[in-house]
């Protein structure tokens, strides 16, 4: 069973996904990890797509069940119509990217204006990269349950939240 839990930067996706394959036993694995190149400073080049996507269902051919954090929109049907659930989180910009100067601070010494301008931009449309308007609409067209958890809900009760709805899904798509 593949879950995927999206949603803009700062949203709290990889937390919750960390959080979720913990408390499942299951293989949290990081979209990030596979869309970026390793770079000094991270996050600079993008790798290619087609390899991107080879490696991401190499990991995840390797588990039973997986919980993906990020965004894979338009990385591929072999993967994008893999999922058995989608939990999508939508958070206030404001939290969002108070969020993101944190960790930016904490990982990197300092936080990227331009970084937090284009994640600030997500409910509006950034030129380039993840909106929440490409999100709908990428969400819509995928044939499983998507889950919408939205507000700055602790981490716990997300947890719990998700499991409700894994419990609810077919046995057929819990496999």
């Amino acid at each position: 069973m593949r879950i995927l839990i999206t949603g803009a930067s700062g949203s709290g996706t990889s937390t919750l996904g960390a959080a979720l394959a913990s408390s499942k036993g299951w293989s949290p694995v990081d979209a990030d990890d596979y869309y970026w190149l390793p770079t000094d400073p991270p996050y600079q080049e993008a790798r290619d797509h087609g390899a991107r996507l080879q490696m991401i269902l190499d990991e995840l051919g390797r588990h039973e069940t997986s919980v993906v954090s990020g965004s894979i929109m338009n990385w591929g049907a072999e993967l994008e119509d893999s999922l058995a659930l989608i939990v999508f989180l939508y958070v206030d910009a404001a939290i969002r990217v108070e969020r993101l100067r944190v960790r930016e601070q904490q990982k990197l010494g300092h936080a990227d204006p331009e970084f937090l301008a284009w994640a600030a931009d997500y409910d509006t449309g950034p030129t380039g990269g993840r909106s929440l308007a490409k999100h709908e609409a990428w969400l819509a067209a995928r044939k499983c349950k998507v889950l919408r958890l939205e507000g700055d809900l602790t981490v716990e009760r997300r947890v719990e939240l998700v499991s409700d709805a894994l419990s609810e899904l077919p046995s057929s798509q819990r496999q």
